[in-house]
């Protein structure tokens, strides 16, 4: 690949054809969508990376590409960096906790465990923590295994400065990770006791499959009405749920789903999506509970959205 970055060719890109440009771009679509999607949390925003991603590709005399694959991760990598930084001045002045875009996921993202990881809900709000650049690296390295040299063109510094990163970002990572169940069986289990248990209003069976300090985390944007701060403890959680749930006026229903790879329950109040409810499970609990109900973000919950390592 040139070290150049991603401008235009001599030509302007004219003369050499969209077609292959097109074909180059269409065939690492889903791969290019997951990394703006890890680094972002908004699967709108990833959206809108990969049409800038695509306008600048598009110029790109690609005689003067050796790895087409690794400059199109390039581009995306930088106009994610851009909008990442838009982003967190934007969160600022979110209405309550702020909680990644649920993607309805296929049995294949689940299948492949690192990826599933690094997409659920919980460990996307841990990268959350991470500085833009951190993100970035963290992401481009331990997600997509992408040298050190090429990631230190895609966020603009040395490759030695990108290896100290990735160390300081894996450390705070590490220091964070969830711990996750290894057993997708006893998660398929936890999580239809769960859903029984809300369903049925069933205050001691939320109790039995709550760990003690679950964290219950709501999302409504300032649209729709969700706790503002996180709700810990089983007992706060389970009497919160129990009690909310009661007062629903409209006929709700409970769909188990694959949701950032990861167990969810899908609730429709009378046949009409209202929220969607990731759910962590770790050594037989529930760990996590993350409810997304700002309409805003529940845009891909129609159809499964194919993310690609």
């Amino acid at each position: 690949m040139t070290s150049g970055g991603e401008g235009r060719g001599k030509d302007g890109g004219r003369g050499r054809g969209a077609g292959a440009a097109t074909e180059d771009f269409l065939t690492h679509r889903n791969l290019l969508f997951t990394v703006a999607y890890e680094m972002l949390g908004s699967a709108a925003d990833a959206e809108d990376v990969l049409q800038e991603t695509w306008l600048r590709w598009a110029g790109v005399d690609l005689a003067d590409v050796r790895d087409r694959r690794a400059y199109l991760v390039r581009i995306t990598t930088r106009q994610a960096l851009t909008r990442l930084r838009t982003l967190g001045r934007r969160k600022e002045s979110y209405v309550g906790s702020w909680l990644p875009e649920p993607l309805l996921t296929s049995p294949d993202v689940a299948e492949d465990v690192e990826l599933a990881d690094s997409v659920s809900m919980a460990m996307m709000l841990v990268m959350e923590t991470l500085a833009p650049t951190e993100r970035a690296v963290f992401v481009l390295r331990e997600v997509f295994d992408v040298g050190y040299d090429e990631i230190a063109e895609a966020v603009g510094k040395s490759p030695t400065a990108v290896r100290q990163i990735a160390h300081r970002a894996r450390a705070h990572v590490a220091a964070r990770r969830p711990r996750g169940d290894a057993s997708p069986q006893r998660t398929r289990h936890v999580l239809d006791a769960f859903r029984r248990a809300v369903e049925t209003g069933d205050l001691q069976g939320l109790l039995d499959v709550l760990a003690p300090d679950v964290v219950l985390l709501g999302d409504g944007g300032g649209i729709k009405q969700a706790v503002l701060r996180p709700v810990v403890g089983a007992d706060k959680v389970a009497r919160l749920l129990h009690g909310g749930l009661r007062k629903v006026p409209a006929a709700l229903t409970l769909r188990p789903a694959l949701v950032n790879g990861g167990p969810a329950l899908v609730l429709h109040l009378d046949g009409e999506l209202d929220s969607v409810l990731a759910v962590r499970v770790d050594d037989g609990l529930v760990t996590g509970l993350y409810a997304v109900r700002n309409p805003e973000k529940l845009s891909h919950m129609e159809q499964e959205t194919p993310l690609r390592r």
